[in-house]
């Protein structure tokens, strides 16, 4: 399996808007993040795992000959949904794209998109197979074996992913034990940390660090970052040995 991060930012991306901070400054391009996304590459098959706002850039600037088989969400928040109708190119030669996510996500889908989903859509509209899923439990999306894990953003339970001997996190605030204790000593682990001061729906970078001492992984890998983690250069000496931040583009390789 392979993953690449194609982007590793907060909601307002970095820069971000308005900001004259040296972070939002920086010449160095693994300081410019775009909003969080990744895509899984197994078997020839490519699995989306959020598609935000930034998506059709994302796709030209790593992926863009190339197709998906499938997007899998972890929450409806416009940072992780606002890129799905960009999904148009991807349904060629299927019947309809098929998107992994829970109920109140595919909810949010069919209000966001009505014309998805109207009986006698407008041609050339994408065209969507929404899939529920539930934590937990797990399910297959274009043959590849997924395990939805349960996850609190603030007040909104979202999911995780694990795929064999990689999981994804993004936008926790708190890690229940039962996510831990279906992760722990897992081989490579991705997870976000917003910034290093406390946030009220977002992990700080301390708090990740625990949850990645409490789960065990061979190695960890920061995202979702903002500008008030600081610049990519300096975070290695403050991390763990087998903690890295990713940036935009990064490709890991699993088993």
């Amino acid at each position: 399996m392979r993953l690449t991060f194609l982007g590793t930012g907060t909601s307002c991306g970095v820069p971000q808007l308005r900001c004259d901070c040296p972070v939002c400054h920086s010449v160095d391009p693994c300081d410019s993040r775009l909003r969080c996304s990744a895509m899984l590459e197994a078997d020839g098959r490519f699995l989306l795992i959020d598609c935000g706002p930034d998506f059709r850039q994302q796709m030209l600037r790593f992926h863009r000959e190339g197709d998906l088989d499938a997007l899998l969400i972890t929450h409806h928040h416009y940072d992780h949904v606002g890129g799905t109708d960009d999904l148009r190119p991807y349904c060629k030669g299927k019947d309809a794209f098929p998107i992994y996510c829970q109920a109140e996500v595919a909810d949010d889908l069919r209000r966001r998109m009505p014309y998805c989903f109207e009986a006698d859509p407008y041609p050339g509209v994408p065209r969507l197979d929404l899939h529920t899923i539930s934590p937990l439990r797990p399910f297959t999306a274009a043959g590849i074996e997924v395990l939805p894990l349960p996850v609190n953003h603030y007040k909104l339970d979202i999911v995780g992913f694990r795929f064999g001997s990689l999981a994804y996190i993004t936008d926790a605030k708190t890690v229940p034990q039962i996510t831990i204790d279906s992760l722990r000593g897992i081989d490579t682990l991705v997870i976000n940390a917003l910034r290093f001061e406390e946030h009220m729906s977002h992990m700080s970078l301390a708090e990740s660090l625990e949850v990645i001492e409490a789960i065990g992984p061979r190695r960890a890998y920061l995202t979702h970052f903002s500008h008030g983690i600081g610049f990519q250069a300096d975070l290695p000496p403050k991390l763990p040995d087998n903690v890295f931040p990713a940036h935009d583009g990064l490709t890991i390789t699993i088993g």
